[in-house]
């Protein structure tokens, strides 16, 4: 078992030879590489090890959440590492596959299930970076080109923020759905605070069922929850709602090619979520007769804003701890950590993608109108 793990850590070396770490074993031998070690990984018994070796990242995750193993220092250089040596690639073995196989069938995005999936991740409370999610929201409106008088809908509107903020400087009129309760019921009353209740409005609804016509279409984050199954099913809405030649942007989480999902984060994190790559949107967009205007990757604004939440939520973790116990919080450090070692070192990126309701030529044939003159 040791031998195995010390291949790991001088893989891991070999992928990164100026590294300085450390692996400490559960009799107290330390394997040292480098004089300086930035992080150290404490196995505490070979039963750690053996799910560290045998199931890759989610033997890895269910061993640090349990308490079976510490990592003292900097954990997303660990993670770090760990991408470089290509430990993400590692497959879960038969048994742990066969364990896993009923949360997989469960987290099926259908209509009924859908609902429990989200309020599994969105339900807890969430608090935002509010200037960065301003500057996101602003960005958005710009390449939507949004005016008084236009109807948005924002399909998987969240906290309502987009439509609050678009309603708000750009006047517009929208409708926005969730299939949080939580979600739901915050936007609602956010809205009748700030009086926008003759502009905006929010309903608890799945997006299959939403029905309008629209000027402007937007989906922040909700598209990584649809399902691999369902994405013919979600490219159906936009030209349904969309007007001839009406813009839409689509903000979601993907990557540049197939790859497996994360076992680990599927059944602790995201029931249901599947990243989809960028070919496989364009092809269903294309399908759907929407036309791709312009494609970003932010991938390092969003690696950013995981740190940043990652820092908030360590100076908060004992009151997390005392409230939902040691389990969840190392879950949600390690998801935090994770997903910011993805963006920045790993394939996750995340995308914007531009698109019209078939074609548009009175659009700018430039981003000039993105980027000039920015107030915010």
């Amino acid at each position: 078992m040791k031998n195995a793990i010390k291949h790991l850590a001088h893989l891991m070396q070999q992928a990164e030879p100026g590294a300085e770490f450390s692996f400490e074993f559960w009799d107290g031998e330390r394997l040292n590489l480098g004089d300086q070690p930035a992080v150290i990984l404490r196995l505490k018994s070979e039963e750690s090890a053996a799910r560290l070796l045998g199931d890759g990242f989610l033997g890895f995750g269910e061993a640090y959440m349990a308490g079976d193993l510490e990592v003292e220092g900097e954990l997303q250089e660990l993670l770090r590492l760990g991408i470089a040596a290509r430990f993400d690639q590692k497959e879960p073995s038969f048994w742990k596959k066969l364990w896993l196989l009923p949360g997989c069938l469960k987290s099926k995005n259908s209509v009924r299930r859908a609902p429990r999936n989200i309020s599994h991740h969105y339900d807890l409370g969430d608090d935002s970076l509010e200037q960065a999610q301003q500057n996101k929201y602003e960005h958005i409106a710009r390449k939507l080109m949004l005016s008084p008088g236009d109807r948005l809908v924002d399909i998987g509107c969240g906290w309502g923020w987009m439509l609050i903020y678009a309603a708000q400087k750009y006047g517009v009129n929208g409708l926005g759905n969730t299939i949080s309760r939580h979600q739901y019921e915050y936007a609602k009353r956010k809205i009748e605070e700030l009086g926008l209740e003759d502009q905006i409005e929010v309903v608890l609804e799945d997006y299959r069922h939403l029905k309008g016509e629209f000027d402007k279409l937007v989906s922040i984050g909700m598209f990584e929850h649809v399902g691999k199954e369902y994405i013919s099913s979600f490219m159906k809405n936009p030209p349904e709602l969309l007007i001839k030649g009406g813009l839409g942007l689509l903000h979601t989480i993907g990557k540049e090619t197939a790859s497996p999902a994360d076992p680990w984060t599927m059944r602790y994190i995201f029931p249901g979520n599947y990243l989809p790559n960028l070919p496989e949107v364009a092809h269903h967009m294309g399908r759907a007769r929407l036309s791709i205007l312009d494609v970003e990757n932010l991938r390092l604004h969003y690696a950013r804003t995981l740190d940043c939440w990652a820092h908030n939520f360590e100076k908060e973790a004992d009151k997390v701890r005392e409230r939902l116990g040691e389990s969840f919080t190392r879950m949600w450090q390690l998801y935090l950590h994770a997903s910011s070692a993805g963006f920045k070192y790993a394939e996750t990126r995340l995308y914007q993608i531009l698109f019209s309701n078939g074609l548009n030529n009175q659009l700018p044939m430039t981003r000039e109108h993105v980027y000039s003159g920015r107030d915010s």
